[in-house]
């Protein structure tokens, strides 16, 4: 759901083939990389710009997913909340 809301996924589907199944996913554009981040640092609400310099290439391209007291958010919905977290990935 937080790919589809920033426009990086269009609709899936889960294909149960009677094993463990798989996801069919419409890509609705490039993705460039995609990563997990380990270990899963703290973010203080003070600290978005270290950790965006970091893993996201250049401002407004890209976003950090990061589990919050709110739940998953990306990096600007966090920062609009006042909130920090653990960052979970990073995808452009």
């Amino acid at each position: 759901m937080l790919l589809q809301r920033n426009n990086y996924i269009g609709e899936f589907e889960f294909i149960d083939d009677g094993k463990s199944g798989s996801f069919k996913v419409r890509l609705l554009g490039n993705i460039n990389d995609t990563k997990v981040i380990k270990p899963r640092f703290s973010v203080k609400t003070t600290e978005w710009g270290k950790w965006e310099q970091r893993f996201i290439p250049s401002k407004d391209f890209g976003m950090l997913i990061v589990s919050t007291p709110y739940g998953l958010l990306t990096n600007a919905e966090a920062k609009k909340k006042g909130t920090g977290g653990k960052l979970i990935a990073y995808v452009y």
